[in-house]
């Protein structure tokens, strides 16, 4: 599987470092990183835009990569597209960017470390790969593309090295992230693109001749298909050059061969997906959302996660139902909390969140909550209709990543000190140790990042500080904030 070492860019230089991705509530800090973060100084790699190192919180102990480019770097102003690209990012299978800091010399990425490898160097590692495997890593890399396109983004440079798993965990159980946006570019529907982007063996003809649509993806994703089943491409030469003309004579009746001594083995639903996504004509191509219903990737479902729905839904329903009832600053600690959680901490509410998403568009919709609830519980529309209403931050009819995750998390994340220190420290803005009613709004209103939950008028602060404010002194210190944190999420129970 040596071919999925070319980095060779059609567009941008080649690029050995750890991928930057995102995270909806993604912020910029406005403290020194140091004072934050202790940075370790061995590289972990260095690239076009700069250098990444190991870094852990000082408060939490958690370990991040954090990703230093200096302001000088040439690249600089494509770089700043590329972060408020990444900014509006929030789902499972995209690495996640968590804070951004900033000096006179450097801007700082503090992102997701992911230990697992690149896609092709971790298979060929394992020495083995089974269709459980294939079906788990392409069903991924599906939904991931098919959240791109869903928010009208085009990665433009999909390849192997672009994806990367969490850990050294069973490929078939552990999570695959898609990195590297620096090619990557917003669109709007129906809108031809002209850059050449892309890598060699991965890039679809129509990008060659520089008039494209978000379609291009979807060939660069069927190339991966191919060689996961075979161990090679489906177009060859000596050098990149070699490889651009066989893209370009790719022949639009039989695109790409079967040699049977490779292929016999391969079931055939999984040779039709491929023909369907390596289409010369990307009118013809499939979607990411028709590769997800297709025959083949139907077989993805397994006895465990029927299992999953049956074991977690019950505990998730039941969180879901008390989030609606938080104040508004204990939702807003909560969802900080959950934007801070690592993948281990909530891989099952993950999965869940995946399962629920059926359309795979990174949003659980009330009908998509009904439908993947109903077998648990008999939930009336009204009562869906409530739940959502609770915990839909953003006001769009739907709950994204980490919206699900703040509304479904267990209470056991809330008895760690460092944890809601964290939070606490998102609201307390003058470092004082201490809310005030001011502070609490400010906040609020001033944070991008931060979900625009209360109300405009003073009467809502007015009534958190009444309920959290036990000592009399007109702010909330860090044991009234624990205090309120800790409570049961339903008084009533």
């Amino acid at each position: 599987m040596g071919c999925g070492a070319s980095a060779t860019k059609y567009e941008g230089e080649t690029s050995q470092e750890i991928g930057v991705g995102g995270g909806a509530g993604m912020s910029h800090n406005a403290n020194k990183i140091f004072d934050v973060y202790l940075v370790d100084k061995k590289k972990l790699g260095e690239g076009s835009y700069g250098t990444v190192s190991k870094c852990v919180h000082r408060t939490t102990k958690v370990t991040r990569a954090l990703k230093t480019i200096g302001k000088k770097n040439e690249k600089w102003e494509r770089f700043k597209q590329e972060i408020d690209l990444m900014k509006k990012m929030d789902y499972p299978s995209i690495i996640k960017l968590w804070e951004t800091f900033e000096d006179s010399q450097n801007y700082y990425l503090v992102m997701e470390l992911c230990t697992g490898g690149e896609l092709f160097d971790r298979i060929v590692k394992e020495k083995k790969f089974t269709e459980k495997d294939a079906l788990t890593v392409m069903g991924q890399m599906f939904r991931s593309v098919h959240y791109l396109h869903s928010n009208r983004i085009a990665h433009r440079d999909l390849k192997p090295e672009n994806f990367i798993f969490v850990d050294e965990g069973p490929i078939a159980t552990t999570s695959m992230k898609m990195i590297d946006f620096g090619l990557a570019c917003s669109y709007t529907e129906g809108q031809i693109l002209k850059t050449k982007a892309g890598t060699p063996f991965y890039v679809a003809p129509e990008v060659l001749s520089g008039k494209y649509t978000q379609a291009c993806d979807m060939w660069s994703v069927g190339v991966i298909m191919y060689i996961l089943h075979c161990g090679y491409p489906p177009f060859h030469g000596d050098n990149d050059q070699e490889v651009l003309n066989a893209v370009k004579r790719c022949d639009p009746k039989k695109p790409v061969d079967f040699p049977a001594r490779d292929w016999k083995n391969v079931r055939q639903e999984a040779k039709e997906l491929i023909l369907k996504l390596i289409c010369p004509d990307p009118r013809n191509r499939f979607s990411a959302k028709e590769c997800i219903d297709s025959p083949w990737m139907a077989r993805a479902s397994s006895a465990k996660n029927q299992e999953l729905e049956v074991t977690v839904a019950d505990n998730i329903f039941d969180n879901l139902k008390k989030f609606r009832l938080l104040n508004a600053l204990k939702k807003q600690a909560t969802y900080v909390i959950a934007r801070e959680l690592g993948d281990k901490q909530i891989k099952e509410l993950k999965e869940v969140f995946m399962k629920l998403d059926s359309d795979g568009d990174g949003c659980v919709t009330a009908d998509e909550l009904k439908a993947g609830l109903k077998q648990i519980k008999s939930l009336p529309e009204e009562t869906v209709q409530q739940i959502l209403s609770g915990y839909d931050y953003n006001g769009n009819g739907a709950v994204d990543y980490t919206e699900f995750l703040a509304a479904t998390l267990d209470t056991k994340h809330f008895n760690e000190d460092q944890t809601c220190w964290l939070a606490f420290s998102k609201f307390d803005t003058n470092g004082d140790g201490k809310l005030s009613t001011k502070e609490i709004a400010q906040v609020i209103k001033d944070e991008p990042d931060v979900r625009k939950i209360l109300p405009g008028d003073d009467s809502a602060v007015d009534n958190i500080m009444k309920e959290l404010d036990t000592t009399g002194d007109g702010f909330i210190d860090f044991q009234e904030f624990l205090a309120m944190m800790r409570e049961k999420r339903n008084k009533e129970e």
